[in-house]
């Protein structure tokens, strides 16, 4: 790496992300089945790359704008070569790492069999599972050249070339993967070996029952996947409803243009050729070559097989000391402000506080912004629990949470049914603020309280991903966050903001305040640094900034998760950067700035990552934590974090992406993180 780059371009720094997952993939301390669910993690990671960002660059190159140089002074074509060039070799390492990963499975005996391994006594077992749940589900169309065919609204296909008896030419199918059936098939134990089948080898070893009414000597079949467009395009029709615009845009994304196909390699050009005319994929778009098997997405959902020992331990929730769960917690929040940190602690207390405001006789109003749910959301029954009690309920739920949407649209229509007042945030403008307040009667007055979040309100991922929710009753503070609805309600009158850092008017403007301060204070000799945690920072005015601060002699230590185009360590610009990024058994997703301060710390948590479109095209809200305690634990908790030596990465040096150096302790943040605050319910 050159230092005289300014900048990391933002795809390339996603891409060396991913390679981090693929490093825990291939880390054989990593448990065995956990490695395969990395390799899930990896392959869809990938997939929404392609369909997001890839496919950005390439609307770019394809527009008049195509000659300029952008995204950190790389012109459009040449950035998609780049990208095309690092992700085969990536595919390729993760190829390697499956089949690392098969033949450790097999030490533990746990065999992967294709269609040519089936076992006598699972023959009887496949044809069953083959006829009672895949054959029903099974899409199956001859191609044929006079015809148009369409195969828009699939990803996922078994291209099939039967070579017929007595015909020259050959016959071709394609098979739709359904994406409702399971991938992987476990079969009976055999001698204490564990047997699995793929889908795709499933359907490969009927193929005698699927095409019966042929007469042909030989069948080839070879899996390919396509990757499309998932920008949503609106339709501007002044006749239908922002849901319904929304509704039809999702649609019309299954229909969009594709960006990438990964093929099998070992396909033949005839049959690669016939299948790309029919889905009408270009030459010219992403085409990656693969081995056998696409959607390793699906590894994801790898099942356990029942070996625990081959998984991480589970860690119980813990609770919060102080807060109790068997009993009201609002007097409790009353009196101070509590961190609650998920996945270490339960995320059971934002639901707690839900089902109890909505039975409190005394509480009027909830007010809650929603960006992702859980496919069965407790949230929402509680809110329209609220709602049958008579409590005013208001939700902004954002409609536009990339490929959440007709989850939330049909969340939406449930608390409008309940008689929930809904509001869809500002013309323009996604609504990313984690933000919940609610008024309470009590005696001649009316109190507020409320939590503030760096996460979703999302049972199923609290559990995986790592995030902080303030509960308070600081009326300072909630008086704010009641602005912000305002403004979602009413967006023309702008509020000012004492405590809160709200986008998309405020936040570049208060940060670089914030910085400034610590510069200044570097210069006069008091203690100034600058500590960030993020999961991504690809706003350049904000790198030039800290830039700044660098270049003044300000430490500043960043832990980021993701993206990252800032280059750290390079002298006149980035000496007293460091930046490290942390991949685990959970997704690291809280984003915290703090500021030193001369020695009295300023911290924030916040739901918006330093990056163009949250600082400038989004509803975001930064809080400071004003309680001791609590600061004194986000404080800990970083510097925790900042002192792993076993899962931390040095990231944006060459190397990139080398682990930091072990010291005489193995420290990992994750587990000391849990034994932090295990240790103080102790």
């Amino acid at each position: 790496m050159k230092d005289n780059y300014t900048y990391i371009n933002r795809e390339i720094s996603w891409l060396d992300f991913n390679a981090r997952v693929l490093q825990e993939a291939a880390d054989p301390n990593v448990p065995l089945i956990e490695r395969l669910r990395f390799l899930g993690i990896f392959s869809n990671n990938l997939d929404e790359f392609f369909q997001v960002r890839y496919a950005t660059v390439k609307r770019i190159a394809q527009s008049a704008k195509a000659g300029k140089r952008i995204l950190g002074g790389i012109a459009a074509s040449e950035l998609l070569e780049q990208i095309t060039k690092k992700v085969i070799v990536l595919q390729k390492e993760s190829l390697q790492t499956l089949l690392a990963v098969e033949q450790k499975l097999q030490e533990e005996n746990i065999y992967f069999i294709n269609e040519t391994e089936v076992l006598e006594a699972h023959k009887d077992f496949l044809k069953d599972y083959f006829l009672t749940k895949v054959s029903p589900a099974l899409v199956t169309v001859m191609l044929s050249e006079g015809l148009e065919q369409d195969f828009t609204d699939n990803t996922a296909f078994l291209t099939v070339k039967l070579h017929l008896n007595n015909n020259p030419k050959n016959a071709y199918a394609l098979i739709e993967i359904n994406p409702d059936l399971d991938r992987f098939i476990v079969l009976p134990k055999v001698d204490d070996r564990q047997y699995i089948i793929l889908l795709d080898d499933l359907i490969r070893y009927h193929f005698h029952l699927i095409f019966s009414f042929f007469d042909y000597h030989k069948i080839e079949a070879h899996m390919i996947k396509i990757t499309r467009d998932a920008e949503l395009d609106f339709e501007e029709d002044a006749s239908k409803s922002y849901i319904e615009k929304i509704k039809a845009s999702v649609e019309d994304r299954l229909i969009s243009d594709p960006v990438r196909l990964v093929y099998d390699n070992t396909i033949n050009k005839d049959a690669l050729q016939v299948v790309m005319e029919k889905l009408k994929i270009s030459a010219t778009d992403g085409l990656i070559p693969g081995g056998r098997y696409h959607l390793r997405r699906d590894y994801m959902n790898f099942p356990d097989l029942g070996r625990k020992e081959l998984l991480y331990d589970k860690q119980l929730p813990l609770t919060i000391k102080g807060l109790p769960l068997d009993e009201n917690i609002l007097p409790a929040v009353a009196e101070k402000d509590y961190l609650l940190y998920t996945p270490y602690h339960t995320f059971s207390y934002v639901i707690k506080f839900l089902r109890e405001v909505a039975l409190d006789p005394k509480v009027e109003t909830i007010k809650i912004t929603i960006y992702r749910l859980s496919k069965i959301s407790q949230v929402i029954s509680s809110l329209i629990n609220a709602a049958k009690n008579g409590k005013k309920v208001l939700v902004q739920i954002e409609l536009q949470a990339r490929f959440d949407e007709n989850n939330n649209i049909d969340f939406a229509n449930k608390l409008e049914a309940a008689g929930v007042q809904l509001i869809f945030g500002v013309p323009g403008l996604k609504v990313h603020s984690k933000i919940c307040v609610i008024e309470r009667r009590e005696g001649k007055k009316t109190k507020r309280y409320g939590f503030i979040s760096t996460g979703n309100f999302n049972e199923s991922t609290a559990k995986v991903y790592t995030d902080y929710t303030l509960f308070t009753s600081n009326q300072k503070i909630l008086k704010e966050v009641n602005k912000v609805f305002n403004f979602l309600e009413v967006n023309y009158k702008l509020k000012k903001y004492k405590h809160l850092i709200v986008s998309p008017h405020y936040t570049q403007s208060v940060l670089n305040r914030l910085i400034d301060q610590e510069i200044d204070n570097q210069k006069a000799g008091l203690q100034a640094g600058i500590q960030l945690k993020l999961n991504n920072i690809t706003s350049y005015k904000t790198i030039d900034k800290l830039y700044e601060a660098s270049r003044a002699g300000v430490p500043i230590k960043m832990i980021v998760r993701g993206v990252c185009c800032l280059i750290p360590g390079v002298p006149n610009q980035s000496a007293t950067i460091e930046v490290v990024s942390i991949v685990d058994k959970y997704l690291e997703h809280p984003r915290v700035y703090i500021f030193e301060n001369a020695g009295d710390p300023k911290v924030y948590i916040s739901s918006a990552d330093l990056m163009t479109r949250n600082i400038e095209n989004r509803v975001e809200v930064s809080c400071p934590i004003y309680d001791a305690e609590v600061k004194q634990q986000i404080l800990d908790t970083f510097d925790i974090c900042w002192n792993d030596n076993v899962k931390a990465r040095i990231i944006n040096r060459e190397p990139q992406n080398k682990f930091k150096p072990k010291g005489t302790k193995d420290n990992r943040s994750q587990w000391d993180t849990y034994t932090y605050f295990q240790n103080q319910i102790a």
